[in-house]
């Protein structure tokens, strides 16, 4: 069960790439799960649509979106790259931004679905004591939806994990750079003798998903205990 040095890189760049992927996202999607679970404004039913489209999107046609829009030559990325020499295209950042597009349905709607659970009441009573909009979220709303907050943020982790079609078309199959998990047992199914190290990559995917899962579990139950929720 010794992992080769290939190996060893594509599951560190791997979880570097999920991390990276779910910090960053992670305060877009409280927000706008806040807006779809708290507003009602004009074009509310398109945000949820445009939000929740990666879920049902083929990953190959995200990755070909990405490609054409954060591209070296792309509408948004070649002004990226003139004005501040970032390049996403073909770099573990660009795996980053794919593996974040794909699972940001998931981490928006476990925090929804954890902040339309919170009573209103709790939130109109410290106004009416003068507590200030940001106040009464950061010290009621944010403490109560911690648990979908956690929740969100492992489903985003693991999804990340798991990503293939949407980064191998936007940033390729480089070794070292962007050959995550997924894309390194696809690597290894095309070379003659190689189960081995598929059948190890698959294992240490499964573990991983496992532990991440059992762990959300974990915290959200210590964390409701701690609020009283349960």
């Amino acid at each position: 069960m010794l992992l080769t040095p290939l190996e060893w890189e594509a599951l560190s760049l791997s979880l570097k790439i999920s991390f990276v992927a779910v910090m960053v996202s992670l305060p877009l999607g409280i927000a706008v799960a806040w807006l779809l679970a708290r507003k009602q404004f004009i074009g509310k039913s398109i945000l949820d649509g445009l939000v929740h489209l990666p879920l049902v999107l083929p990953p190959v046609v995200i990755g070909y979106l990405l490609l054409i829009s954060m591209g070296r030559r792309g509408v948004i990325g070649s002004w990226l790259y003139d004005t501040f020499g970032l390049s996403f295209a073909f770099s573990w950042r660009g795996a980053a931004l794919a593996s974040a597009v794909v699972a940001f349905p998931l981490l928006v709607r476990a925090v929804r679905l954890s902040l339309e659970l919170i009573d209103g009441k709790l939130e109109e009573a410290a106004r009416t004591l003068g507590a200030s909009p940001w106040r009464v979220f950061f010290t009621i709303t944010l403490p109560l939806m911690m648990p979908g907050i956690l929740s969100g943020v492992v489903l985003a982790f693991a999804r990340s994990l798991g990503e293939f079609g949407a980064t191998i078309t936007f940033v390729s199959n480089i070794p070292g750079e962007t050959q995550t998990i997924p894309l390194a047992m696809f690597a290894f199914l095309e070379t003659p003798g190689a189960e081995e190290q598929v059948a190890r990559l698959c294992i240490i995917s499964i573990v991983i998903a496992l532990g991440s899962l059992f762990g959300s579990e974990w915290l959200s139950r210590r964390m409701k205990r701690k609020m009283g929720l349960k």
